[in-house]
């Protein structure tokens, strides 16, 4: 009488560690990757973790195989407890939790779905600037904005002199003579000027006494 009322006490008291966890599992269907843990009240050699292999079988020892993949845990733990059955006086309290999801990539988009690249210019800078090579900027970035960019000039930048080179459709090259100074002390409007996709900054090396 006395082991009927311990064994009654340990169902109940794994079914309230359970219940939180079946309340919040009771719509997942099991995927390929996730663990299990299942627990045998009566056999606790029985009780293991158990990994969701890609044929979504589980291997239970006394028990055999069992379909695990697309079924809730509930579905799972009725099947195991069944299988088990023969090999215990009654049917054995069999309780199935998920221990682990497995870790899913988030989805690639691609063709006509995929997010399209924020647009970009590229502008060239050579000389004695902060960064030089190829700069790539928002198409709506002005003069002063990519000198910001560029990280400014060396100690030896004319900076009165710099050359912003801009070349047409046809190739011929315009070449427009930026006074940093100037714009930095707001006399010139040449800071606010557009830049164009191709265009090419050059800072020259101050002379001996400039």
């Amino acid at each position: 009488m006395r082991l009927l009322t311990l064994r009654a006490t340990l169902v109940l008291l794994v079914s309230l560690l359970f219940t939180t966890a079946s309340v919040a599992q009771e719509n997942y269907r099991i995927r390929a990757g996730d663990v299990l843990r299942i627990e045998v009240i009566e056999d606790s050699s029985l009780n293991r973790s158990v990994l969701v292999p890609p044929d979504g079988r589980i291997t239970v020892p006394l028990a055999g195989a069992v379909l695990a993949r697309g079924r809730s845990v509930e579905a799972i733990q009725a099947d195991l407890a069944s299988q088990l059955a023969s090999n215990f006086a009654a049917t054995p309290s069999v309780f199935v939790s998920v221990e682990r999801l497995v870790e899913v990539d988030p989805p690639v988009l691609t063709g006509p779905t995929a997010p399209e690249p924020d647009p970009t210019i590229d502008i060239y800078v050579i000389g004695e600037a902060g960064n030089t090579g190829k700069l790539s900027v928002d198409p709506e970035t002005t003069v002063l904005q990519l000198f910001a960019e560029m990280n400014g000039f060396s100690n030896f930048a004319a900076t009165s002199r710099v050359q912003l080179r801009r070349a047409d459709r046809s190739g011929a090259e315009t070449v427009f003579i930026l006074n940093y100074d100037a714009i930095e002390a707001g006399l010139s409007p040449n800071g606010t000027s557009g830049l164009q996709d191709g265009d090419v900054i050059i800072v020259p090396q101050r002379r001996l006494f400039e």
